[in-house]
């Protein structure tokens, strides 16, 4: 694929996911895609197949985006437990930014997709355990490198995590003001680091 092409295709599949994230999967059109998109009913079916093979792609895109974000956050930080804080505080700031929705693009697609909708539902479902994976890892090197107690189960760990990045996400699209999104955010971003094994006290 040329460059130019990649380039449209990334261009296309921003557009596709600004477009089901606010309108979610069911409620968007044909033409509300030919219209986001500025194609033909022709060419989206040769790029995309489909619909649902475009609303995949563009879960694909969501997903990859946000991973890339987590991981320069966390490239930025002197440890893991530093780094998913920092995750987590720089979260806190989602009610100050232009978003098609500030829920979760995963959890809204988890939520009104049904058995019609295998293929993408399993899509959904392959993302978000992939999300909880990545933050397992996390945990993981945590231990490696020492900074957390090795007794902890890092799924368990991970699980509360997504579980609450998705609660935040949630309580943010409420008609709630940022600050009280930032301070839920500190508090989360807090339990996290009370995690860390204080040096000091095994010295």
């Amino acid at each position: 694929m040329s460059r130019t092409a990649l380039y449209n295709r990334h261009d296309s599949l921003e557009r596709a996911l600004k477009l089901f994230w606010q309108k979610g999967f069911h409620a968007t059109s044909l033409k509300d895609i030919e219209s986001a998109l500025d194609m033909r009913p022709g060419s989206i079916y040769a790029a995309f197949g489909s619909k649902d093979g475009l609303f995949q792609e563009a879960l694909d895109y969501y997903a990859r985006s946000g991973l890339t974000e987590l991981e320069r956050v966390l490239s930025q930080q002197p440890s893991p437990l530093l780094g998913l804080a920092a995750y987590l505080r720089q979260m806190g700031g989602i009610r100050d930014k232009e978003l098609p929705s500030r829920a979760c693009m995963l959890v809204k697609s988890l939520l009104e997709l049904g058995a019609r909708e295998q293929a993408a539902l399993q899509k959904v479902e392959m993302l978000l355990a992939g999300m909880e994976t990545r933050f397992a890892g996390y945990f993981i090197e945590a231990q490696r490198v020492g900074e957390m107690d090795s007794e902890l189960d890092p799924l368990r760990l991970a699980r509360r995590l997504q579980a609450e990045v998705m609660g935040l996400r949630a309580f943010a699209q409420r008609d709630v003001d940022s600050a009280a999104v930032h301070a839920l955010a500190e508090d989360m971003a807090l339990s996290i680091e009370a995690l860390r094994i204080d040096e000091s006290a095994t010295v």
